[in-house]
């Protein structure tokens, strides 16, 4: 095999094909035909590689600290009650009723 031609000779990185064949690189291939020869192993092939594309999706946890603040306001409501505080008074008046007066004296 020729050390020159490597399994991606002829290939960019992208992976198209460039792959060249005249007569000059056919004449050692066919040369070498390991057919009439039982018991004969071959050279390799190489076929032209194919390509599979897996894409992944892989999450990221990102933590994020959201501050809350709860503010408490205490509304404070004084609710006025009346409550009647009853008292009592009581008031004597004296009146002085005369009858048959002796004459006014008095």
């Amino acid at each position: 095999m020729n050390n020159s031609m490597g399994m991606y000779q002829g290939y960019s990185v992208e992976g198209s094909a460039e792959l060249k064949v005249t007569p000059d690189t056919m004449k050692p291939m066919m040369e070498t035909s390991c057919n009439s020869i039982p018991g004969m192993v071959c050279e390799p092939i190489y076929e032209c590689p194919q390509e599979r594309c897996i894409h992944r999706q892989i999450v990221h946890e990102v933590p994020h600290v959201c501050p809350v603040n709860t503010r408490i306001i205490n509304h404070h409501i004084y609710k006025h009650t009346y409550s009647p505080c009853y008292t009592c008074t009581e008031e004597n008046e004296v009146c002085n009723v005369h009858d048959n007066c002796c004459g006014g004296l008095m």
